[in-house]
């Protein structure tokens, strides 16, 4: 006869077996229902960042805005310090070095505050290399025609070379003017000229084209060039030559920890959607970097568009002889080159018409297309 106490014991073991097996069961149950590893994996997989709902970039820049600067004594306190150095940075320039200065922090009042309060006996000329499309050319020719005004001025007042005041600046090429540049001396010139460039770094500085033309600049007598970096890997756009030869750079370490609240315009927030807006902004600043005459022919184009929307895009021949009807162009080269420029930063596209011509066409809805023009205006 089996203890009452020992059937008791038997029960209630059998009931946690049961008990743990119901869990058993509902848990392989469960894990059927679910989805297999690899279909989640396929699923995570297949979502994109362009899926993603970006917050449009203005919305995004005027909530950047708001946010209350940190730190502004500090800052301020710190950019002051350097102010005892304007002395040894003149110093350094005036014997034929060039002043580059890096770290962390917009350094933009900086040397604008340097040049102002110490280049007086310069004339200074700003680059600001943080913009996406910079003319350089333009920029030494300035400075060349400047250098010949005053020489002419000179030579008119010295007896016997009035003959040589009807010679026109050589402006064919670079080289050209990189040469006249180098055999300009103090008696030729009243002021030597400080080229003051706001990151020397910039995307529209950084190809090798541009910096050996800065480098073969910074070796004329009468130039000086006083830059600053960001980008860590700046120094690897100048071999050992570019560096000791030609620019002479004295580095300086001067972190400001000021925000990058100009330069950082004309780059893309990682947060904002690449909506209208900013593709109208981009095409705004690389229009505004232009020639008049090359942003009058891209008006012509966007007027035409805007009359003309349901056809395929404007006859490059028709544009021609508009521009010419309005002496914007003189020939077919010079309305080819403006076209080539367009084409490079992506202002237009170039397809065949039905009838075989080449069509310009602006990749912009009508409304944005509309604000583009205004804001141009």
């Amino acid at each position: 006869m089996t203890p009452r106490g020992g059937r008791a014991a038997a029960s209630s073991g059998s009931e946690d077996e049961e008990e743990e097996a119901g869990f058993s069961r509902s848990y392989f149950l469960a894990k059927e229902k679910e989805p297999s590893s690899g279909k989640k994996r396929a699923r995570a997989a297949a979502g994109k960042l362009s899926d993603l709902n970006l917050v449009d970039e203005q919305v995004l820049r005027a909530s950047l805005a708001e946010i209350p600067p940190k730190h502004e004594e500090e800052v301020e306190a710190l950019t002051r310090s350097y102010k005892d150095q304007y002395c040894n940075w003149l110093f350094e320039l005036r014997c034929g070095f060039g002043l580059l200065m890096y770290g962390f922090g917009s350094k933009k009042q900086l040397l604008e505050d340097f040049a102002s309060a110490t280049l007086t006996d310069f004339t200074v000329i700003v680059i600001n290399g943080y913009l996406p499309s910079i003319n350089l050319k333009q920029v030494i020719a300035t400075i060349a025609e400047m250098f010949w005004d005053q020489t002419k001025a000179k030579r008119k007042r010295q007896p016997g070379t009035r003959s040589q005041l009807s010679q026109q600046f050589p402006s064919q090429s670079t080289e050209d003017i990189i040469s006249f540049l180098m055999r300009q001396t103090s008696d030729d010139v009243d002021d030597p000229v400080c080229l003051l460039i706001h990151n020397v770094d910039g995307p529209a500085l950084r190809d090798a084209e541009s910096q050996q033309c800065l480098a073969q600049i910074s070796c004329c007598p009468q130039i000086r060039i006083v830059a600053s970096i960001d980008h860590v890997n700046a120094p690897l756009l100048w071999d050992k030559k570019m560096v000791h030869k030609q620019f002479k750079w004295s580095w300086y370490h001067v972190p400001t920890f000021a925000p990058y609240k100009v330069e950082g315009v004309f780059y893309p927030l990682i947060l904002a959607s690449g909506g209208h807006a900013q593709t109208t902004k981009t095409a705004l600043v690389v229009l505004q970097s232009l020639t008049p005459n090359a942003q009058s022919v891209f008006r012509v184009l966007a007027e035409y568009q805007l009359a003309n929307e349901k056809e395929e895009g404007m006859p490059v021949s028709s544009l021609y002889t508009k521009c010419r009807e309005r002496f914007l162009v003189s020939s077919q080269v010079t309305l080819n080159s403006h076209l080539t420029e367009f084409k490079d930063h992506d202002l237009i596209k170039i397809r065949k018409h039905s009838d075989g011509q080449d069509c310009l066409r602006i990749p912009l809805v009508s409304d944005a297309l509309e604000k583009l023009l205004q804001e141009l205006a």
